[in-house]
């Protein structure tokens, strides 16, 4: 497998990065719904590190947005794009995941990542600024909070609070995809609303907590990873 190098160009430092985010952050189209659920396609990203070798392997799966039947699967590997600071992990991921939709040759439409949009310290993270690069509707499931406190939701499926900065702001909403289990974070990325970030996140989460996109992007990514030591 081809290993993609750190594009020219690319940020390799904190103050150029956090200015990159700046830059992009502006161009995040936040008044459009959004696909509705179940229709179209959807496809799920995600990213596994090989630290030893400073690599990273990202892994696209689309799905039928009404079946959840898988349509087609790409990945990815490069070079780990640039240091770890908390924040930032967009720079590190998005090489990578835009080789691996690249690699598709069906249209991707509704992008969710294993990460964080809207509820990101600076309103930016990777399904944001994947969705700049982009220009799809993308939005975030995260397994865990970042940096925002929440109440907890009712334990009931569908159940969510939101997610809420120090100003007032709601970024996202705590959702509980699964009766008396720990809610996931959804967030908006681009060209996508909250309400509709949540209805697909439950309808891609029918069977188990997290959405089949991402359980299917997190398998392939750790495979093609794997695939690299053999």
């Amino acid at each position: 497998m081809k290993i993609i190098e750190v594009p020219p160009g690319w940020p390799l430092d904190e103050s150029t990065a956090r200015a990159v985010q700046d830059e992009l952050r502006a161009r995040v189209v936040l008044d459009e719904p959004g696909p509705p659920p179940g229709t179209g396609r959807v496809t799920g990203v995600d990213v596994a590190y090989d630290d030893e070798r400073g690599l990273v392997a990202a892994a696209a799966v689309v799905l039928d947005a009404q079946t959840l039947t898988v349509i087609e699967e790409a990945t990815a590997v490069g070079r780990v794009a640039f240091p770890y600071v908390p924040g930032l992990l967009a720079f590190r991921e998005v090489p990578a995941v835009l080789g691996a939709l690249a690699s598709l040759t069906e249209a991707p439409g509704l992008i969710v990542c294993d990460g964080y949009g809207r509820a990101h310290p600076r309103r930016f993270g990777l399904a944001s600024h994947l969705g700049v690069l982009t220009d799809l509707p993308t939005m975030g499931v995260a397994k865990n909070p970042f940096v925002f406190s929440h109440a907890d939701p009712d334990p009931d499926r569908g159940a969510s609070v939101p997610l809420r900065a120090p100003d007032g702001e709601e970024v996202g909403r705590a959702l509980r995809t699964q009766d008396q289990v720990k809610p996931v974070y959804v967030s908006v990325g681009h060209r996508i609303s909250l309400d509709h970030a949540c209805a697909h996140t439950l309808h891609l989460a029918s069977r188990y907590r997290l959405p089949e996109t991402t359980r299917r992007a997190d398998r392939l990514c750790r495979d093609a990873l794997a695939d690299l030591t053999r």
